[in-house]
């Protein structure tokens, strides 16, 4: 294809930019455009990968068909077999009539899958079967239909480490990978954001009938500098805020207002931080949950019974200075409501989110010991917390596990929803499910 083609294109789909890796993608979907070769498109969310299935569409032979996008992450995974494939009547509640699929209404046309990582595994195998033969089944249903659909899929994750997860079926993504095309981020294409800004600010001008906005050339620096994770889409948000806030300003924006306007970078997560389960905790320690602040509790109950070990301990290997112990840790029996304690990584880690088992003694802050005292030789021996610690260990395990078994089912075995819910990463969650065995089935 040669640079005029190419051109054409992007005017026909309103694409801006002369980034190599932006021109070489384009290319790559006018070539494969003209046959039916499975075709899936990489790339960070807002990057306009679907300009991409729709340049595939409409240069192809089905382009008179009907073409429809399907975001795999939005459907429930309940109901994304019947959307895709159809159900018979009665095949489950609510099934009061039978309905067709996609892959059957739009038969002779062109499916654009998006988010293909987020698709069930059982849906992932009925694709297949529509990939490789033609051939799907109603849900309820017992009877092979055919199609003719082509198969265009975009996805933001990595399936590749997707596949070694077990969360993606190999044999079909090297069924979709036929022909990859890989949409680069704005960050990659260099002046094409620039570009993109004055694209943007121009059309609100004309819908808000503003005066256009400048940027001085520094602010233009500034622009080009920025990362945009949110890429395309961020971009558009940024022109249209500043564009607004700032059409009184008879200047060109300068960096110091320009500024005002690009998103800070997030801070660091303190390792002293409480975690947080379900939501999000608001502002500030005033709008904890219930849960965190039992969560709180928790640690503070933690680190007064660790500390109370260590002191008994030291007592009975020292019951001579018994007196003098007590009196150097009269604080430790006190009311601890001014402690300024916060967890730390230890204290995060999965044997030590619940408080230890009580001791078997528990001890008065108005009891006074003498040299030869048998209550300090009673009070707790070395086997006792050991014996204490293992159980508290045993009872933190099962109560991690079902809190992720909770979150997993919550959000439908989704493990990206569920890492967010419980506040790890994806990597730990998976870690954690190999751990204990869990059946995510």
């Amino acid at each position: 294809m040669n640079q005029q083609e190419i051109q054409s294109v992007k005017l026909r789909y309103g694409i801006i930019g002369n980034a190599p890796a932006l021109n070489y993608a384009i290319n790559v979907a006018m070539q494969v455009a003209a046959t039916d070769l499975t075709v899936l498109i990489t790339g960070e969310s807002g990057s306009g990968k679907e300009s991409f299935s729709k340049i595939i569409h409409s240069l192809s032979s089905r382009k008179h068909g009907q073409f429809i996008a399907i975001n795999c992450g939005a459907i429930p995974e309940g109901t994304i077999d019947s959307e895709l494939f159809g159900h018979e009547k009665g095949s489950f509640t609510g099934a009061v009539d039978a309905r067709k699929g996609y892959f059957e209404t739009t038969n002779g046309g062109t499916i654009f899958l998006d988010e293909i990582g987020e698709m069930p595994m059982g849906t992932q195998a009925r694709l297949l079967r529509v990939l490789e033969n033609g051939e799907f089944i109603r849900v309820g249903s017992s009877k092979v239909q055919k199609t003719d659909v082509r198969v265009v899929a975009a996805t933001n994750v990595n399936l590749l480490e997707a596949v070694e997860k077990g969360r993606f079926r190999e044999d079909l993504y090297y069924r979709l990978n036929t022909v990859p095309i890989f949409v680069p981020p704005l960050r990659e294409r260099g002046t094409d954001i620039e570009l993109l800004f004055r694209k943007f600010t121009t059309d609100f001008a004309e819908r808000y009938r503003i005066k256009p906005l400048q940027l001085t050339e520094p602010a233009k620096q500034m622009l080009l500098r920025f990362p945009f994770p949110g890429n395309i889409r961020q971009l558009k948000n940024l022109a249209e805020q500043i564009s607004i806030l700032e059409s009184e300003q008879n200047r060109p924006i300068e960096p110091e207002v320009f500024s005002r306007y690009l998103p800070q970078p997030q801070q660091p997560q303190s390792k002293n931080r409480i975690p947080m389960l379900f939501g999000q905790g608001g502002n500030g320690s005033e709008n904890f949950s219930e849960r965190e602040l039992l969560y709180k509790v928790l640690f503070d109950m933690r680190r007064d019974m660790t500390e109370l070990k260590k002191l008994v301990v030291e007592m009975l290997g020292n019951e001579q200075y018994g007196r003098q112990i007590l009196n150097n840790h009269k604080d430790l029996f006190e009311s601890h409501a001014t402690d300024t304690y916060a967890p730390t990584d230890t204290d995060l880690s999965p044997t030590k989110l619940l408080p230890p088992a009580e001791p078997a003694r528990p001890y008065s802050p108005v009891d006074t010991f003498d040299d030869d005292d048998e209550a300090v030789q009673e009070a707790v021996t070395v086997e006792d917390i050991s014996h204490a610690v293992e159980e508290d260990s045993l009872s933190l395990e099962k109560k991690e596990k079902e809190m992720i078994v909770k979150a997993l089912r919550r959000n439908n075995n989704k493990r990206k929803y569920a890492a967010q819910a419980l506040g790890i990463s994806e990597r730990t969650l998976y870690r954690k499910i190999k751990q204990y065995e869990i059946d995510e089935e």
